[in-house]
């Protein structure tokens, strides 16, 4: 039998024809949008599934990591820009809760899903930017010298072409420029990836017992361990009161195929492997808690992700790369979009690692270049910029600037770099030829701290 079929030609329809088309609508792909459209671009948002938010509502993350930096042994908040109106419209829901210390270093800030989803909805509202829900991207469709000329997406309503002079690829798996032809690597150098987790929430915690359960867990389990009753998928459980002190979320899961490489989310059998041993080392590990830890023991699953939390897929090969050494030495470039404030977090087999800048000696964050955003240059592709964990890093530096401060920075930066670009070149808008003093501009008005 054939291992192909042969499909018959087919006229798809366009959709519409915008300024800047947005794949993806996670931190990257929300700031992108909204910034492009602020500056009086004509948007379009497309998002596979029928909510804003990404890794941070699809995947449960309900954490926003790097927001923060450990400055001189002093926690301050180094993201700032659009993103401060996005987190506003939050707490005005009552989603949002105060900081909270990551293993007594750096501040992370735990958030309700649900109004994260509506408040993602109020900022691209009231940013004017269009948004095309269940919309699966499928492919691109090029154009003349190195030009993406559409988008294609699989909706419920078939097949569509959508139109842009400019395209920003945040679906954090690189889809859109591997499409174009944007060179991309992925993993370490033996092609090793960052491990997946699927979260959930418990529910009907004892808050009073639990008290400061997240510090003891961990020994707990080591507990658990040497007693030889219970086995887990990994070290490192972050569990963690959200913005009701009865729910907890867990991050605890970690997912890999048969061979113990990581689950793959650029590959479908993978990924259903995935959710299927995700869910039992949920149970599992439910049983645990109410085991053997104090104000666990009526707990429930409350909720779990829609989706596994992919943490590294395809990376571009951009005009600048963000490394480990950047990271932990605070690195300064001439091309500053925002900073990164978080750590290198590498969820290896079985554990977490963490390698931090060193504490209170550094300053704590590193400048994220304009290149990380730009594929590079002998690729030949014109109008695509990239934003979020897809952009152009190392398999150790996108540890650390995968995470949700520095999506928001690459897409607040990604979407002024497009709308600047259509403003000076129209349809032959190129992002790269605009000037980092005029993107660093601008960035300043939208009051990002640039470091």
């Amino acid at each position: 039998m054939s291992s192909f079929i042969s499909e018959p030609p087919r006229q798809t329809p366009v959709f519409g024809e915008y300024d800047v088309v947005v794949l993806g609508g996670g931190p990257a792909g929300l700031l992108a949008a909204a910034s492009a459209s602020r500056l009086n671009a004509r948007v379009l948002l497309v998002e596979r599934y029928g909510f804003l938010g990404g890794m941070g509502t699809a995947a449960g993350v309900s954490n926003f990591c790097g927001l923060y930096a450990n400055v001189h042994g002093e926690n301050r908040r180094v993201v700032q820009g659009l993103s401060t109106e996005l987190l506003d419209r939050i707490a005005a829901l009552g989603g949002l809760n105060p900081p909270h210390r990551i293993l007594g270093k750096v501040d992370a800030q735990a958030y309700d899903m649900t109004a994260f989803k509506c408040a993602a909805d109020q900022f691209l509202d009231a940013s004017g930017v269009r948004i095309l829900f269940h919309a699966l991207a499928c492919g691109v469709v090029m154009g003349e010298h190195g030009r993406v000329d559409s988008l294609l997406v699989e909706t419920k309503s078939g097949r569509y072409a959508l139109r842009a002079r400019v395209f920003i690829d945040a679906s954090g798996d690189a889809d859109l420029a591997a499409w174009a032809g944007v060179p991309w690597d992925k993993g370490d150098e033996t092609g090793s990836l960052l491990y997946p987790t699927l979260m959930f929430k418990v529910g009907n915690v004892d808050a009073e017992r639990a008290q400061d359960a997240w510090s003891t867990i961990p020994g707990l389990m080591d507990d658990a361990v040497r007693s030889g009753e219970y086995r887990f998928p990994r070290r490192g459980a972050i569990v963690r009161p959200q913005k009701h002190p009865y729910e907890w979320r867990v991050n605890v899961t970690q997912l890999a195929n048969a061979d113990g490489s990581a689950a793959d989310g650029t590959d479908a059998v993978s990924l259903s492997a995935g959710e299927l041993e995700g869910r039992r080392q949920i149970v599992d590990y439910l049983a645990f808690l109410k085991a053997r830890v104090p104000g666990f023991e009526n707990a429930y699953v409350l909720d779990i992700a829609t989706q596994l939390g992919i943490r590294e897929t395809r990376r571009i090969r951009g005009r600048a790369v963000v490394s480990a050494d950047d990271v932990l030495g605070c690195a300064d470039v001439d091309d500053a979009i925002g900073v990164n404030g978080w750590p290198l977090e590498l969820h290896v087999a079985g554990d977490v690692e963490w390698r931090w800048p060193p504490i209170p000696e550094s300053r704590g964050y590193n400048q994220l270049p304009l290149g990380m955003i730009i594929p590079e240059a002998g690729c030949g592709v014109r109008n695509v910029l990239v934003a979020g964990r897809c952009a152009s890093m190392t398999h150790e530096g996108q540890s650390a600037a995968r995470v949700t401060g520095s999506c928001f920075v690459m897409g607040e930066a990604a979407g002024v770099a497009a709308a600047l670009a259509v403003q000076a070149h129209g349809d032959l808008a190129e992002p790269a030829d605009i000037a980092v003093e005029d993107v660093q501009a601008q960035l300043r008005a939208n009051e990002v701290f640039l470091g």
